[in-house]
């Protein structure tokens, strides 16, 4: 049959045309079969399926080996593998493209010079080797983390850092609940926390401490990408919209992911104790004993606008990884090795 807009040939069974990406039958009322508007689908088929449905507007899908997350190609909703079948991802966002060409991203490194990250004459001598757009989903897991704590003493300068400290006695148990914690913001992809010094434990300088911190920390769902996983990187989450195929630029690739759910989540908690670990080591230098709990929600899916510029330096390769949204850099590979020279 042929497209009732642009009147190229399509598949009889075709939902949307793959050339305009007009809805077949729109003119005659949704005639597709597919859920109504507000419906919601939790299961649409099996795990070992090998063709599916789009849960939202009936397009054929064709999970490849390994997929874990998949977005149609027609309307953009996303489905997610796990234990009980493939079932559509209730929350599924995009951050719209604020990069939209090589030359602004090139704009966007010059301004990184003599920032700390590029050297003026590495931009200078290096050459631009490649550079790629894609929208990489990620699942944004929300964690909350408590980490109790002994180290020497350094309690005031701790409480400077802090601003009004809360001391928790750790050995009186007088924390209470998980709630309530601090919400200061802080750079990275904490949302924000606080830090308490808790009362002497009789044994010299040994202190007890707690420092709680929230995060809505970004898990790359694609395992081809594991090596740009962010370590320390926070989305702007209130420009995030829901995700709406028709607002990706076109010719910009819309990847799978073969990370799902349950890996998100396991893969957020062991970065955050990571983390905290790191933060408490700056704070003192003589930790005794740390121990870090954490509370970690459902995860969310985002679809982020990534560029990939690789760049070549003295017979080395650097490859930079920049949010297409705000422009920060989330990652980089070879670029630590360079400035030591």
């Amino acid at each position: 049959m042929f497209c009732e807009k642009c009147g190229a040939q399509i598949p009889d069974d075709a939902v949307f045309c793959p050339k305009c990406g007009y809805k077949v039958g729109q003119s005659q009322g949704n005639s597709g079969g597919s859920p109504s508007q507000g419906q919601t689908v939790q299961v649409v088929a099996p795990p070992d399926a090998q063709e599916l449905k789009c849960p939202s507007c009936g397009a054929p899908l064709k999970p490849q080996f390994g997929e874990m997350v998949i977005t149609c190609e027609y309307c953009g909703a996303s489905i997610c593998l796990n234990t009980n079948g493939w079932k559509n991802i209730e929350k599924n966002s995009m951050l719209p493209l604020k990069i939209p060409d090589q030359d602004s991203l090139v704009n966007v490194l010059k301004g990184y010079m003599d920032r700390g990250l590029l050297r003026r004459h590495l931009e200078e001598e290096s050459k631009l080797e490649q550079v790629s757009l894609a929208y990489i989903p990620y699942w944004v897991v929300t964690v909350s983390a408590r980490t109790q704590y002994t180290a020497v003493s350094e309690a005031s300068t701790i409480g400077t850092v802090a601003g009004s400290v809360a001391l928790m006695s750790l050995m009186g148990g007088a924390m209470g609940g998980r709630r309530g914690m601090g919400m200061g913001m802080m750079d990275g992809a904490l949302m924000g926390g606080m830090i308490g010094g808790g009362m002497g434990m009789g044994g010299g300088n040994l202190r007890a401490y707690t420092y709680d911190q929230n995060y809505n920390y970004p898990v790359v769902a694609v395992k081809g990408l594991l090596e740009y996983q962010p370590k320390d990187f926070s989305f702007n989450l209130d420009e995030r919209i829901p995700f709406d195929i028709s607002k990706v630029p076109k010719g910009i690739k819309v990847l799978n992911g073969e990370i799902g759910e349950d890996a998100a989540k396991y893969e957020a908690k062991t970065y955050v104790d990571q983390l905290q670990s790191q933060k408490v080591h700056q704070q003192h230098h003589m930790v005794q004993k740390i121990v870090t709990q954490d509370d970690v929600s459902d995860p969310e899916l985002i679809h982020v606008p990534v560029w990939f510029a690789k760049f070549s330096y003295k017979s080395k390769e650097i490859s930079i990884v920049v949010d297409g949204n705000s422009g920060k850099v989330i990652n980089s590979i070879g670029l630590n090795e360079d400035k030591k020279l």
